[in-house]
């Protein structure tokens, strides 16, 4: 009998959208490999440019928040494996899914530790240098709860694997490290990629609606771009990214070479139209798709160490990373007009991607560590004290708020 899995999700999967988005369609792909019978369950409204999950056999439904029809969904599915998509949704749907299937192994996804985008966020605002004082905020006590309370949590950047077991002393038995999973590219691949004179100007990609991106923009514009233009002064920068806002928009000054494009269905024959891809972020955490994108398209990127983090381990970067703008803007030019410097960074990014996120150096460690903590799940929470601890008094206050929610909704 096949195994089951639930995905509670806190969007619909949009992969053409957001890093997020190929995160959990990786997942998906990882317990199908498996066998797994896999539901995706989401409150959220599904939007135009949602993936069509039922063209690859995962089930949906639409549920709702503090409603006790989930606990007749989930006890009728009875999955023996849930994962929650961001510590949020573990919030609101954990302490129901320990109630209904106390013997479902609980997984969180992360996605990125949001405490430390919040940390790095107030640090900028604060026109402060980061330290460890700005993660103990308020998003982290409700974060680190979520890790305890589930059986395994799921860590894309070993930065973050770091800063858990170092700064929140969280045991390595409760922590997986799985970075984005991509097919390693061949010599032939690597062959077909075009080169620097089949190339023009440069590229930068992000999600509207996620904040990083939008204050990384207003950085390039501001403080980068117009460096950069002095230097070439035919070179353009066209812009990527889902959900366009009327202010993004205004940004859009063609006689400045700075361009908005907007969302575009497929990024990948796009980009390797270009020369170079700018990732200038100044907050943030997790590890970057847009750059990932930028190597597996042979894209060399300047980004920031906030770009660079968990990204390139103790390999040399396919480009340069400066977060002085002028020092920014500096390589990005310098890269722009050298071939033979542009190739090299080029060829690091094919070895980047093929040592630290081939698939298939991670998959059968990942399923093997679900697989042995499931068969010993009741020694394995025994050794979480914290954890059952923090699930009794969720189960306390989260439970009743929940209940009085409800009813309030049916008056």
């Amino acid at each position: 009998m096949n195994k089951k899995l639930l995905i509670i999700g806190f969007v619909w999967p949009e992969p053409q959208s957001s890093a997020a988005g190929c995160r959990m369609m990786q997942l998906i792909e990882i317990f199908k490999s498996e066998n797994y019978d896999v539901t995706f369950a989401t409150a959220c409204t599904k939007s135009d440019n949602a993936f069509d999950l039922e063209a690859i056999d995962i089930k949906t439904e639409t549920i709702v928040l503090n409603d006790s029809s989930f606990d007749t969904f989930v006890k009728e599915l009875n999955p023996n494996v849930v994962l929650f998509d961001r510590f949020m949704i573990e919030e609101q749907f954990g302490w129901r899914v320990a109630e209904q299937c106390p013997k479902a192994l609980r997984v969180l996804d992360t996605e990125d530790l949001h405490c430390l985008r919040r940390g790095r966020h107030q640090a900028l605002k604060d026109n402060a240098v980061f330290d460890v004082s700005y993660l103990y905020n308020e998003t982290a006590k409700r974060e680190i709860a979520s890790i305890y309370r589930c059986d395994l949590t799921l860590i894309i950047s070993e930065v973050e694997m770091e800063i858990l077991k170092q700064q929140f002393f969280i045991n390595d038995d409760l922590l997986c490290y799985l970075p984005f999973l991509i097919d390693a590219i061949s010599l032939k691949s690597q062959k077909e990629l075009p080169d620097y004179k089949n190339r023009e100007h440069f590229v930068t990609v992000g999600n509207f609606l996620h904040q990083p991106n939008v204050d990384g923009l207003l950085h390039l514009k501001q403080n980068i771009w117009p460096l950069i233009r002095k230097k070439l002064p035919k070179a353009e920068i066209h812009i990527y990214g889902a959900y366009v806002t009327e202010k993004a928009k205004q940004l859009n000054n063609e006689k400045e070479g700075f361009i908005i494009k907007g969302f575009v269905d497929d990024i990948n024959s796009l980009m390797q139209n270009y020369r170079i891809c700018l990732v200038p972020l100044r907050y943030g955490a997790g590890l970057k798709g847009k750059i990932l994108d930028a190597m597996l398209n042979g894209v060399p990127c300047v980004t920031t160490s906030i770009g660079a983090e968990g990204m390139y381990g103790d390999l040399e970067p396919n480009g340069f990373v400066e977060d002085v703008p002028k020092s920014f803007a500096d390589r990005a030019v310098e890269l722009y007009t050298s071939k033979i410097y542009w190739a090299g960074k080029q060829k690091l990014g094919v070895k980047i991607i093929n040592i630290r996120f081939d698939k298939q150096l991670y998959i059968k460690d990942f399923l093997f560590k679900v697989e042995t903590t499931q068969n010993a799940l009741e020694t394995h929470r025994r050794n979480n004290f914290i954890g059952s601890m923090l699930m009794h008094h969720t189960l306390q206050s989260t439970k009743f708020m929940s209940r009085w929610i409800e009813e309030k909704n049916k008056k």
